[in-house]
Order: C-alpha cells, then sequence, then structure tokens
C-alpha cells in the first residue's frame, strides 16, 4: 500500500509540487518516505516510479 500526498509550491514565476511517497524497505519490511520537489508535470513519473 502506497501513501501519496501532493502539495503545490509558488516560487517567484515557477510552479513546483511536493511529492511524498511512502515505500516498503524490502530488508526490514518497514516504511520510510522519500519526499521531492518537482515540476507538476513530473509527479506521476515519481510516484509510479519503484
Amino acid at each position: 500500500m502506497a501513501k501519496k500526498s501532493v502539495a503545490s509550491l509558488q516560487t517567484g514565476s515557477k510552479r513546483l509540487s511536493k511529492a511524498i511517497k511512502m515505500v516498503k524497505s524490502p530488508k526490514t519490511g518497514a516504511y520510510t518516505f522519500v519526499e521531492a520537489i518537482i515540476d507538476p508535470l513530473m509527479v506521476k513519473d515519481f510516484l509510479n516510479k519503484k
């Protein structure tokens, strides 16, 4: 199960989004959160990437 969260950020003339993805560790089985501030067009690729 993956948790998806996207927040819109605006800095000057550039629009950015902060994406947060929950990833399960293969070693321990614990979940960690991966965050990235990226272009809104790239959010789907970030969330689909393993």
